[in-house]
This record gives C-alpha cells, structure tokens and sequence, in this order.
C-alpha cells in the first residue's frame, strides 16, 4: 500500500490504538509494524486469528504478555557458551512465567483444551518449569542472590556473618570502655571497605593501628585499629570467595538455560505473536468490531459501518455498497454532511480489514481484497512547491490515473474542484469515466450537478447522497445510495434569514433545466420519506400483528391443555366413584349369599341397614365436597376489577372483569372465555397482597393489579433469559411472556441472550423490543455484558 493513502486515511491512528493494547514490548514493536496484506489466505488467516481471540477473550477474560520480555541477544550469548548476568536469568524467568500463564489461560476454567487456530499457537509454548523454578530460587532480585543457591555460599555468608559479629563486639568494647577518651564520636564506621573508629588528630598515637581516611578539617582521623586488623583481612578474603561463588551460580543457571535455547526462542516468536493477536483482539472488543467477510470479486457491503475514530456513541452508522450493481459511486451533498467520512470509511475499513483487524460494523459486512488503495483528499496545496489547491490535486489525481488498474480502490474527495465550476466539472466526469472504462471501484464526492447527471444516465454508476434537514439545517449523517443529493442552497439560505427578493432574484439566475432538475430531486426526496415512514408503520404494525397472534396461541394452548386436565381429573373421579360403588355391591352380595334360611331377620335387617349407612355416608362426603368449598370464602368488599383470581371449579385463573352483585355472582375474563361465576367459587391470586405493605416502588394509593401480581413474580423471576437454539417464531413467543413477567415483577433492566450467528434472531428481538409499549430502551451488551450476542432492554 503507498503511504501517501496510508496517511490521509489515518491508518497509523488505528496502529496507535493497537499498539496500547499490546502489553510487551515485542508485541508493540510487532504492532507498530502491521501492514495491509493482499494475500487473501495470509488476510483470513489473520481474521481467523483475530477472532478466535476475540472468543477467548469474551469467555476467559483479559491475558497480559508483560513477562514477555526480549531475550535474543541472552540466547546468542548462551550459544557461545557465555554467562549470563542475574538480570539476564531473571528475563529468561519471567518469560517462562509469562509462557506458564499463557498455557493455563488456554486450558481455561475447565481445564479443557480449546480447538481453534491458536491452538497450536498456545501448545507450542515451553514453560521449562525446572529452570524457572530454579533461576527463582536462587536469584531474589537483580542484586541479590539466594543463601541458599548452594551451600559454599551459605557457608560463606555465615562464616561472614561471625566474623562481622566478632569485630563489631571488639570495636564496641573499644568505644565504650579503653578508646572512649580519644575518639570523636563513639560511633563505628567503614572506610574503604574496612571497620574504624573516628579519632581525634591529637590522640592519635594512642590507638594504634592503620590511618584509612581523615575528615575535611583534619581533626578526625578514621583509623583501623590494630586488633581488628586480620579479622577485617579475613572478611575481605571471605567477600572475594563469596563474589567467586556467586559467579559460579551464575555459570551453573546458564548453562542449565543453555540447554534449552531452542525452547526459549521458540517460547519469545510464540508469545510476541501472541500479544499482537490478543492487542487486535482486545481493539475490536473497544471498537465493538465484527469480523468482515472477504472476496475477490470487488464487492463491498458495509452494514451499519462506523468510522473508528470518531465517538461512537455519537457517530451515525452508515450502509455503503460498492462493486456488485455498479462500480462507480457519485456521492453528493452539503458541506459538514459526511460525505468525507463516507469516503474515509470505506478506505479505512479496506486498509484495517486487510491488516487483520475487524471492522466497527455489524456482522457478515463484506469487503474485497486490493493490491492499492488511492485517495485524494482534503487540501494538498503546497507554497513551497508553489502549487495551488486546484495543482496539487490535479497533480495527485494524474499519479493515480497513471498507476491504477482493475485491483485498485480510487477515493476522490471534491474532485474537479478549485476551478472554473465548468471546466472542473467536464474534467471530473472525464475522469470518472475513464476509471469506469477501465472498471476499477471508485467512489468520487462531488457538488457538482453535471456529475449527478451523468450518473444518472450511465449504466454501472450510481448517485448517492448525504441527507440534510432543512428544517433543522443540520445534516443527518446518513448515506442514501440510489438518490442525488439535492442542493439546498436556496432553503437553507431562507431558512437563515436572506429575503424572498434576492432568493427570487438568483432563481433566474439558473436555467428552467437547471430548475427542474432540483425540483425533480427535491419530489424524488419527499417521496422517499413518505415510503419510508409508511414502511415503518407497516413493519410497526406487522410486528404489532405477529405479537398478538403469538399471544393468542399461546392462550389457546394453554387452554387446551386445562381443558385436557379437567376431563383426565373428571375421568378419575367418575372412575374411583364406580369403584366404590362396585366395592359396596360386592359385598351386599356376599352378604347376602352367606345367610341361608336358618338365619334370623333381625342379622339381615342389621347387615342391610349398615349397607345403607355406608352408601348414605359416601353421599354425604361427596355432596359436602361438592357444597362446601375448602379454600377461604371471599367478601364482596374484598375484591374489585382488575384482581387476578383462580376459578376453584375450572382450575382455570383470569382477571375480574366486574363487580358482584346481590348474589354474589361475577364475571372473570379467563384468556378469550368471560365466565359468571360466584365468589364461593373464587380465590384470590396472592392473597399476602390483600393486607398493607410497605412502601416500595408505588404508594398504596395506586397499588394496582401489576403491583400484586409483582409481588409473585418477583420471588422466582430471573433477569436473563436464553433464546440460543430456538427459531424466531419459538423466541418471540417465549420473550413475549418473559418481558411481561418481568415488566410486572418491576425488573429495572433484562439481558436477553440470543447470540451472534447470522443476526436473524437478534433483528427479531430488537424489531419485538420495538414494538411493545413499556420498553424505555435497547442497547447491544458492551464488554463483558456478552457483547453482539446479548441485547440490554431497560423498562419505563
């Protein structure tokens, strides 16, 4: 890619922002350098790569690469044979470190190997456990080397120990008992190494022993007294075995390191890479970015597209296409309306989707692979050069002429302009249709209307134009393609305050073909919104339609199934009711047949008699079951409209619909049926909710159905719900009823989880989301909320 495209798009501000996600200073370096490729294999590899750790990431949380430090040049030296100094041991330590955290965040929480393209990434990683244990042991710090790295050592610093011990205790006996007239300052103190005394100058042939050094004024001298003399020989001689020691460590743990050079390149290429894919990974999950589909057949179709450096809670998606219907877009519009981040965006998002990194759009956007991409745009006068606005773009439009083919991309930004409006506006459509001859992708902004033209009446080429507000004169940002933008220098300008006089007076000014092109393209537009509006308010109602359907389907089911368990309960009752006649008859029977004639009367009058007590008890049960209801009888001043009740008798629940009257009697609508029934036939659904609460969300004065019902639901009511695996149809439903329970139970917010995929079931959710009443709010998950897959719906 030339650098010239490279930077007027801002491609290093996009290498910027990756670059701060790496956490190593390979993996920046390695950033720093990233290019757009133009290989398709090496671009989805990359993709692929980039994705797969974007999943990761989403799944197991952040992994950093600081341990990742560059140790090639201690692996050279190893190679030599050399030894390593103890910050080079701690470097090749914290790298295995680093290669040990990488291994278990590949494993993840379960321990379970991940299959993806990084996988043999992650499964190439050594962590040489033994060495790094071992360099740990030894090496506490970059200065500072273990007792117990080897026991000559230890016995050294122990041996150093006692020595030290021996000639503070003689030195302290010195100051403070024989010494203590002739000294300064009863303190000890070390000069070149070596225990003194400060003495005073006049005393000094009192205390023998060795002059080391003397104080600025000379009345001090710091003298070495004689009796301590070999045991400061000694601890110099025990310094120098404990350097020599410790140089053996050293020599001991690099050629321990030695042996494994090849692990240890191999672990520092893996990790480097590592870093710089995870920094991409971690710059899409920012940029909320989508892995964009390839091909090369020159088609672009970018969804919902973002321009990455600019706010994006601020900046207005836009669809762009290129390259399949036509090949040549002509986009127009006012000034400050987007047209040149329209521009930016398509050749920002080829650069970054070539270079590996997703795109800030929404899923399956599609773009095509180019060997170069060409922009000219924005001011490239130049004084030095004594070149004018008009110069330096003509002079940069005939360096793209001259190299452009049919694997370029070509972006011109007002071309033709900085000159006669006439001659400019020939000289672009020549320019345009050169490019068009020769088939390669352009996309040109214009204010010229000889370009709107010509695309109109050129096979393969199509206006485009960004829309503007007249009434608010302030540009929406959005790209229409299909439809010349139209000028609205004359609404705006009435719109500020100019006279109808003048505003008149320059409408002769342009031709009648002049003024009935603006005029078709200003009915084109307001066409175009009221098939827009009416289209919505069709989806609007489509939605509305589909819902209600939903609803009543599922009602219909639910009552086909009480239905079904009323019969079955109905069945087994009639059932048990046979059998206990049957039971009761048995036996008379027998009865009956067991007296012969030689049995009294009385025995059978007795037996007939205790029949009929049985039969008439059975009776009695079955009538007080039937009479008496065993659920609590409701007052009439206990129950009002609106009140969720269960019908004892059907087993069905529903809605109180109206007031008892004299009898008591009532109408409960139960889904599509509105039954009369009677209050001894009812039971209040949450019958806590009948006695005073407390305060919560609503005062007692406008407790309500929703209130109540809330109360319920609330115990049981989870705030995510999973549509993952089931069809539109299936989530809609379930989601419906959801959002009803959860409206009721008072949820602030719910996570809805229906995934990525091919963005069906999502579309669907949000149109659902859309259309019901009590939804304040949506927003797609941001990171670790589950991102693209989940959507966030808050409650008025």
């Amino acid at each position: 890619m030339n650098e010239k495209a490279l930077r007027i798009l801002e491609y290093h501000k996009i290498i910027q922002l990756l670059v701060e996600k790496a956490s190593s200073a390979p993996g920046k370096e390695l950033c720093q350098k990233l290019m757009p490729m133009t290989v398709l294999a090496d671009i989805e590899e990359a993709q692929q790569q980039t994705a797969d750790a974007f999943s990761r990431l989403v799944k197991g949380g952040r992994i950093g690469f600081s341990g990742n430090k560059d140790i090639s040049f201690s692996i050279k030296s190893l190679d030599i044979g050399s030894s390593l100094s103890a910050p080079e041991l701690l470097k090749i330590a914290a790298s295995l470190a680093c290669a040990s955290k990488a291994k278990a965040f590949a494993r993840g929480e379960r321990d379970e190997e991940i299959v993806d393209s990084l996988e043999p990434l992650f499964a190439g990683l050594e962590p040489l456990t033994p060495l790094q244990n071992e360099i740990n042991r030894c090496l506490i710090s970059e200065e500072e080397v273990a007792d117990d790295a080897s026991s000559t050592l230890k016995h050294i610093r122990r041996s150093m120990q006692q020595t030290n011990d021996k000639i503070h205790s003689q030195l302290t006996n010195m100051v403070n008992t024989s010494y203590r007239t002739y000294l300064q300052d009863a303190v000890i103190t070390m000069r070149n190494n070596r225990y003194c005394i400060p003495v005073k100058a006049e005393h000094k042939g009192n205390v023998p022993g060795m002059v080391h050094d003397q104080s600025s004024t000379g009345s001090t001298l710091f003298i070495e007294p004689a009796a301590i003399v070999s045991l400061n020989n000694q601890l110099k001689e025990l310094a120098l075995q404990e350097q020599e020691e410790i140089e053996i460590i050293l020599a001991t743990l690099s050629a321990q390191a030695g042996e494994h050079t090849e692990e240890l390149t191999q672990n520092f290429k893996l990790l480097t890479q590592l870093d710089f894919i995870f920094a991409r990974a971690s710059l899409a999950i920012d940029m909320n970015a989508s892995r964009p589909l390839f091909n090369t057949d020159h088609y672009i179709h970018i969804r919902k597209g973002r321009h990455p450096l600019l706010d994006k809670k601020k900046v207005v998606p836009i669809d762009i296409m290129l390259g399949r219907d036509f090949d040549l877009l002509v986009v127009t519009g006012p000034n400050t309306g987007g047209k040149t981040v329209s521009l930016k965006t398509v050749g920002l998002f080829t650069l970054m989707g070539q270079a590996g990194l997703h795109i800030p759009a929404l899923d399956r956007s599609e773009l095509a692979v180019f060997h170069e991409v060409y922009a000219d745009i924005g001011d490239e006068q130049s004084i030095e050069q004594n070149l004018s606005t008009f110069s330096a773009h003509m002079t940069n439009t005939i360096s793209i002429l001259e190299h452009a083919d049919e694997d370029s991309l070509c972006l011109f930004d007002e071309l033709g302009a900085g000159t006669d409006p006439t001659e400019g506006a020939a000289l672009a459509i020549a320019i345009l249709k050169h490019l068009h001859d020769k088939g390669i992708r352009t996309m040109a902004t214009t204010h010229y209307s000889e370009l709107k033209v010509f695309a109109l009446s050129t096979p393969y080429v199509e206006n485009a134009c960004c829309e503007f507000d007249v009434e608010t004169l302030r540009p929406t940002y959005r790209l229409l393609i299909g439809i010349p933008g139209k000028s609205n220098a004359f609404a705006i300008s009435s719109k500020l305050g100019l006279s109808d006089e003048i505003i008149n007076s320059a409408k002769e000014h342009i031709s009648e073909e002049d003024e009935s092109f603006e005029d078709l393209l200003a009915d084109l537009e307001a066409s175009r919104k009221t098939i827009e509006a009416e289209r919505a308010e069709i989806a609007s109602y489509k939605a509305e339609i589909s819902s209600l359907k939903d609803k009543l389907t599922q009602k219909q089911e639910r009552l086909d199934s009480q239905k079904e368990r009323i019969l079955r309960e109905a069945n087994e009752e009639a059932r048990r009711v046979l059998q206990e006649a049957k039971d009761v008859a048995d036996e008379t029977i027998r009865n009956f047949q067991k007296y012969n004639s030689n049995t009294s009367m009385k025995e059978m009058e007795k037996a007939r008699t205790k029949v009929r007590d049985k039969i008439s008890e059975k009776n009695t049960r079955l009538s007080q079951a039937a009479q008496q209801p065993t659920h609590k009888i409701l007052k009439p001043t206990q129950i009002k409209p609106g009140d969720m009740v269960k019908v004892v008798s059907m087993g069905l629940k529903g809605t109180v619909s109206s007031k008892p009257d004299a009898k008591g009697d009532l109408f409960v609508q139960c889904g599509i049926i509105r039954s009369k029934v009677n209050l001894r036939d009812l039971v209040l659904i949450n019958e806590d909710a009948l006695t005073p609460t407390p305060k919560s969300r609503f005062s007692p004065s406008t407790r309500s159905q929703s209130s109540k019902i809330g109360m319920s639901k609330t115990a049981s009511f989870s705030m995510e719900i999973n549509l993952l695996g089931k069809t539109v149809d299936e989530a809609l439903a379930e989601l419906d009823k959801y959002l009803d329970d959860a409206y009721l139970s008072h949820a602030p917010s719910v996570r809805i989880v229906h995934g990525k995929g091919t963005g069906a079931l999502r579309n669907a959710v949000q149109r659902h989301l859309k259309s019901i009443s009590y939804v304040k709010s949506f927003h797609l998950g941001e990171y670790g909320e589950g991102d693209a897959g989940v959507t966030i719906a808050e409650f008025k």
